[in-house]
């Protein structure tokens, strides 16, 4: 199922092969995740992997996700394809797979997994770990959405393993929770000039050499380094002299190719290339628009059509399409499926994608820059003249027919302006508005069988506008994922587009974004929900009873934009805008209390940047407000109750000596873990949050009862949340910490031991670039170092400066927790030379004062600028106030000025 691939060369990858294999057996991660760049090798190596796995009979499933239509399809198409495939591997599974088709209708994307894959896998019982392996991964929309699924189920099926490549590493990626997952991650680098040599040495003797020319030692060695270890350059390379695809004989092909004087790297030589061979097979300026047209509109394609068909949805003449498909050959690097030389594929089926991007990303000086939007454009279209004739009944649909009814809403979506104006002079409109409501009825039933086969019909209105008809196909659509997602969100683009005073539309679209954004992350998703929510906020006045949802909409988006931009302008704005929704809010408004939370959690991001006093104190009174709205049995009152704590504890951490703030904390918390009884979602988090307040108020009374309490709490805390939950990490770390407690108090060394297996674990969790690393590595060698003071071996303390060495290299000059970092480092370096009276740290020590004394004099400098902004602040607020004195004095002159007169 994985298509054509390029030949393994033997040898090339064996250090990676036994890395990953290794990685495979003894990492205890779920998921391994082999990543580079585009053509690094990936899927030659995922391909060879999957011959040695299928050898040793422990492959499951192996898929090549480029060779399909991944822009739109959803997770649960994804997982029949797996399922499909074990069924071919292993036939006892079968039975299995069958009843999840019977029972996985509309399914979450968990329930879609354990059903057609992991219980199939494991009702064979097979003695060994199997292994799925998934390549190309990232070339779909929800792959970071299906990973962490895979990583949340994976440990209740410890017989399976996954074996996923894409260009990106997924635990850098910016989802919540995704890097906290159970992944490990492979970074694969280029192969070695050896092999590159190698393979130019048998591959080029195949080439149809003429006049007795061939390659030479010296182009071969020319060649091995411009590729740079990079395969896909080579084979497009050999590919490029193989294929009689212009009057240039090989020899005037490869004379051009090592005579360039630029590397590969960065992908230029590679984009030279392809031009070269653009340019070889497309001459004139007649040859290149009708190559445009159709390769932009491979791109763009959902699904695989007829040449008939794709002739007549292009505008493309059929024999043009022929022609162009022969020529492009000697750029593809899969082959076609058997069976299919009438038929037109999805670029990604056929080309690699460092091709697709070379002609999408070109720039105005490249004649081959092909536009995506236009070439949407021009499917969308022609979709759209097919939906004229529709059939009135439910006859059987013509294959062309088929793929305009699903797709011409995401054509249009990708393909033409938003903006009112310029979407009015588009002959799409034109179309639309053409219509009849029949047809657009008609359309919407179809629309829906299609998407969502099985479901329950589409309930429609006599005179439901076409918006309307937008707005309901894609409420059917909401919620559902994958190609679902992307044609809910072309059902609402096209919907602004027809309609641009449509609020509602807006909101929606901006709801659609926003839920994206939350479920994979990434900035984009909620700049565009910010986008639509700000045209629907345009569109609601003051005086619209909704004004007041869609200023918090705007803020909400505003926030989660900080969150990932860290842009101060944004927070600011997001601040005002919540105030306004609060200030507009009537106190009798059931959406009062989310208001006035939306802003206190806004306020909060900016107290966590200027530890203003001022700021943090009205978090705690919005939050109180919002409390005094959640009376019992009020079903937020419980998450109202621990936003209030948490505010009190952020209170008594600014000053330790008053617990009132504490206890007040614990009060709360106390009252809202029975609100969170077992099996509540949220219930270890309020046990957390009761037993770190504990936690902290031993720190201040020494009160063993309260450790005692705390210990309890957070063991039960963490019996809820079993690997691998995102916040187990925590967890661990919270417990560890308390145990330290109570270890410094008795001395009990069993406390000290069980401390640091909980940190360890902890740390396992958070790999770098984990935002809870640092926090970790910091507690992990607090308890080394008591270790140490115990038992005084060397190695104990050599492992706690190691750990420390890792934390320098995460908390870099700048960072607020740096000097605390240095501090902690320092005392290390100078117990070990106390202790084994050896000079070896002297240097270090050394540079770790001097940059300690640049800290404190840096302090030094801001605390004096502060003092001389609080002077000259004064001095203003003196002027000023004079200044007033002045006016109001001139004022009462004037006014006895005139009453004289």
């Amino acid at each position: 199922m994985s298509g054509n691939r390029h030949e393994y060369l033997p040898g090339s990858r064996e250090s990676d092969v036994e890395a990953v294999c290794e990685a495979e057996s003894t990492s205890g991660k779920a998921v391994l995740c082999i990543h580079g760049p585009a053509g690094i090798g990936k899927s030659t190596l995922a391909g060879h992997l999957s011959d040695n796995y299928r050898s040793a009979g422990r492959l499951a499933a192996s898929i090549f996700l480029g060779a399909f239509s991944t822009e739109t399809s959803g997770p649960e198409t994804i997982v029949k394809m797996i399922a499909h495939e074990i069924g071919n591997f292993h036939s006892r599974a079968i039975p299995k797979i069958i009843e999840a088709m019977d029972r996985c209708h509309g399914s979450l994307l968990e329930q879609h997994l354990e059903k057609y894959i992991l219980e199939p896998l494991e009702s064979l019982n097979h003695p060994q770990t199997l292994i799925i392996i998934i390549d190309a991964l990232d070339e779909w929309r929800d792959h970071l959405t299906f990973i962490k699924s895979l990583t949340c189920l994976s440990p209740k099926y410890r017989g399976v393993r996954w074996i996923l490549t894409g260009r990106l590493n997924p635990s850098a990626s910016q989802m919540p929770g995704i890097d906290s997952a159970s992944i490990h991650a492979y970074a694969l680098g280029p192969i070695s000039n050896e092999a590159i040599k190698a393979y130019f040495k048998k591959y080029l003797k195949t080439v149809p050499w003429v006049e007795g020319r061939r390659a030479h030692s010296g182009d071969i060695n020319k060649l091995v380094e411009l590729c740079e270890g990079l395969p896909v350059w080579a084979a497009t390379v050999i590919a490029l002299l193989s294929h009689r695809f212009s009057e240039s004989p090989p020899h005037e092909i490869l004379a051009e190719i090592v005579g360039s004087r630029r590397k590969v790297g960065g992908g230029d030589l590679l984009g030279t290339l392809y031009m070269s061979a653009l340019r070889r097979l497309f001459t004139t300026l007649e040859a290149i628009v009708p190559f445009k047209r159709y390769f932009g509109a491979i791109i763009a394609l959902e699904a695989s059509l007829s040449i008939l068909d794709f002739s007549q949805l292009t505008g493309l003449p059929s024999h043009l399409v022929y022609r162009i498909q022969a020529s492009l050959q000697a750029l593809q690097t899969r082959s076609p499926p058997p069976g299919s030389e009438h038929t037109v594929h999805p670029a990604t089926a056929l080309f690699h994608l460092s091709l697709i991007e070379h002609v999408l990303a070109g720039g105005a000086g490249n004649p081959f820059t092909i536009s995506a939007s236009e070439s949407h454009s021009v499917l969308a279209l022609n979709c759209m003249k097919q939906l004229r004739s529709l059939p009135h009944t439910n006859s059987q649909l013509r294959a062309i027919q088929e793929y305009s009814v699903k797709y011409w809403v995401y054509h249009a979506a990708n393909g033409t302006p938003r903006s009112k104006s310029e979407w009015s002079e588009t002959e799409h409109c034109k179309i639309l508005q053409a219509l009849s409501v029949d047809i657009q009825q008609q359309w919407a039933r179809l629309f829906h069988k299609a998407t969502m086969p099985g479901d329950d019909e589409l309930k429609l209105q006599p005179n439901d506008s076409m918006v309307s008809i937008l707005k309901k196909s894609a409420a059917r659509l909401e919620g559902r994922g994958g190609d679902q997602w992307a044609l809910e969100v072309a059902c609402l683009e096209v919907a602004v587009r027809i309609d641009a005073e449509d609020p509602d539309a807006w909101t929606r679209l901006g709801w659609c974004y926003r839920r994206r954004g939350e479920s994979v992350g990434g900035l984009q998703m909620y700049e565009e929900a910010l986008v639509a929510y700000r045209h629907a906020l345009r569109l609601r006045p003051e005086s619209d009873p909704k004004h007041a949802e869609s200023l918090d909409n705007v803020s909400i988006a505003l926030c989660r934009c900080y969150e990932l931009n860290g842009n101060r302008n944004i927070l600011d704005e997001a601040i005002s805008i919540s105030r306004q929704a609060v200030e507009i809010c009537l106190a009798s408004d059931p959406d009062r209390a989310s208001y006035l939370n939306a802003l206190a959690n806004v306020l909060f991001e900016q107290y966590k940047l200027d530890n203003d006093l001022q700021t943090l104190q009205e978090v705690i009174s919005l939050r109180r407000e919002a409390l005094d709205l959640h009376p019992p049995p009020h079903p937020e009152r419980a998450t109202s109750l621990n936003n209030l704590a948490l505010a009190l504890d952020s209170l008594h951490k600014r000053n330790t000596k008053d617990i009132g703030p504490m206890n007040e904390a614990i009060s709360l918390y106390r009252e809202a873990l029975p609100l969170r009884p077992a099996p509540h979602p949220l219930r270890y988090m309020s046990l957390g949050n009761l037993a770190n307040s504990l936690y902290t108020l031993y720190k201040c009374n020494s009160d063993e009862k309260v450790l005692d309490e705390a210990i309890s709490l957070q063991h039960e805390a963490l019996a809820l949340v079993p690997a691998p939950h995102p916040d187990r990490s925590m967890a661990l770390n919270n417990l560890g910490m308390s145990l330290e407690a109570r270890y410094e108090r008795n001395h009990d060394v069993g406390m000290l031991k069980e401390c640091l297996s909980l940190y360890r674990e902890a740390l396992g969790l958070v790999p770098a670039p984990h935002p809870d690393r640092p926090a970790s590595l910091d507690n992990l060698a607090n308890a080394l170092l008591l270790q140490f003071e115990h038992d005084k071996k060397v190695e104990v303390l050599d492992e706690a400066i190691s750990v420390r060495r890792e934390l320098r290299t995460l908390c870099l000059p700048g960072h607020r927790f740096r000097e605390a970092d240095l501090e902690g480092f320092l005392h290390l370096l100078e117990r070990r030379r106390e202790f084994t009276g050896e000079n070896r740290d002297d240097a270090e020590i050394e540079d770790v004062k001097v940059e300690l004394a640049g800290i404190e004099q840096k302090k030094q400098e801001q605390r004096e600028q502060k003092k001389r902004q609080r002077r000259e602040e004064k001095e203003k607020r003196k002027q000023d106030e004079d200044e007033e004195k002045r006016k109001q004095n001139k004022d009462k002159e004037k006014r006895k000025q005139d009453e004289d007169e």
